[in-house]
């Protein structure tokens, strides 16, 4: 796979479809790969009219690492102290900034889900000019009253990292029981398949508390988000686990016209029987946007 380097930061990323149309960027969410953006997926959206870019993070997958930094000390973060945090969603949106400036792309469709939606809110805050249209999916705003887990879903986020390639595989199991889509639950076999093959490719523990630290530290954006002024979706799971439904309706309600699609028996995964629902949204919020574009022609 390519990669692309911008302000320093190396980031590892994949296309599907064509390039000469719209481009749609695609955000993962915490310690996640951009591998979880399954392929089938981006070729469902790639094949509505899309060019669709993932990628990871930094942190994440086998783009920059910060391991030469000192641990963040996520106690202090909670208690104000932010001295320990490498950086802030701000910077990973500047890293998405700086994928399309490597890439050529003016303007894109952006799509985050849970961390990643947080990253594709602050990207259409510090710079409009580059998102066309914003999908945020399971995610939240950063006001911490809303959008908050159940002690068993906090409990999974607190627990150590996995030691072992079996253990990656079998925590992935118990994560997907506790987080998943209670009418859509992923099959255990595929769900370790999928999680040995993410060890394989990047296991990088210190890098998801690196994250966390930077969800943590990064400010409510509630208020700027009054201020978006493209097309916005916002999908949540009715049953989500990790990210309180709570937390997708106060992103609908600060970001002026949004849509919300609340779905009934949808946790904190992207199962594949709803991806048919979620790329029609996606391809309806994009629409949305052209619209706006002719309309102003």
């Amino acid at each position: 796979m390519p990669r692309a380097l911008t302000h320093g930061i190396e980031l590892e990323y994949d296309t599907f479809g064509e390039p000469g149309r719209p481009a749609l960027l695609l955000i993962m969410g915490l310690g996640m790969q951009m591998t979880a953006w399954r392929p089938e997926f981006c070729r469902a959206l790639a094949d509505r009219g899309f060019h669709v870019i993932r990628y990871d993070n930094r942190d994440s997958g086998l783009s920059t690492a910060f391991d030469g930094t000192p641990p963040p000390d996520i106690g202090a973060v909670l208690a104000g102290d932010t001295s320990t945090v490498p950086y802030r969603l701000a910077d990973m949106a500047r890293d998405a900034a700086g994928l399309l400036d490597v890439l050529g792309v003016g303007a894109a469709h952006v799509v985050g889900a849970s961390l990643g939606g947080m990253i594709a809110q602050q990207l259409v805050i510090d710079r409009p000019d580059r998102v066309r249209s914003l999908c945020s999916i399971m995610s939240t705003t950063g006001d911490r009253s809303v959008g908050r887990a159940t002690p068993e879903a906090l409990a999974l986020l607190a627990a150590p990292p996995a030691r072992s390639r079996e253990e990656a595989a079998a925590r992935a199991v118990r994560s997907a029981a506790v987080l998943g889509s209670p009418a859509h639950p992923a099959p255990p076999g595929e769900v370790r398949e999928r999680a040995a093959a993410a060890y394989d490719r990047a296991h990088r523990p210190e890098g998801v508390a690196r994250q966390y630290a930077a969800l943590l530290a990064s400010p409510d954006r509630t208020p700027h988000l009054r201020s978006v002024a493209v097309p916005a979706l916002v999908v949540h799971g009715a049953d989500d686990p990790l990210v309180d439904r709570s937390g997708g309706e106060a992103t609908a309600a600060a970001i002026p016209g949004a849509e919300l699609l609340v779905v009934p028996g949808m946790g904190h995964d992207l199962p594949e029987p709803l991806w048919p629902l979620i790329t029609d949204a996606v391809a309806r919020t994009a629409a949305r946007a052209d619209d706006r574009v002719a309309d102003r022609s």
